[in-house]
């Protein structure tokens, strides 16, 4: 298995997030935090989409060398 694909360690900022009170937050503030998170998510999703793409062409290029 390579590094890559071993869960993230605890201390990461999504389970800091994750573990931050709420409470304190107005409605707009919450909002406002929705909004970001949503932009985050598409951002890490665009990158998971290319990394997937890269990884893809690797994988091709080299599984058809070793049938040449």
């Amino acid at each position: 298995m390579e590094d890559d694909d071993l869960p993230r360690p605890r201390g990461d900022a999504a389970s800091k997030l994750a573990a931050e009170d709420l409470g304190p937050y107005s409605q707009d503030e919450l909002a406002e935090r929705i909004r970001l998170l949503q932009l985050e998510i598409a951002r890490v999703e665009q990158h998971r989409t290319a990394a997937a793409s890269h990884r893809a062409a690797a994988d091709a290029l080299f599984s058809s060398k070793g049938r040449g």
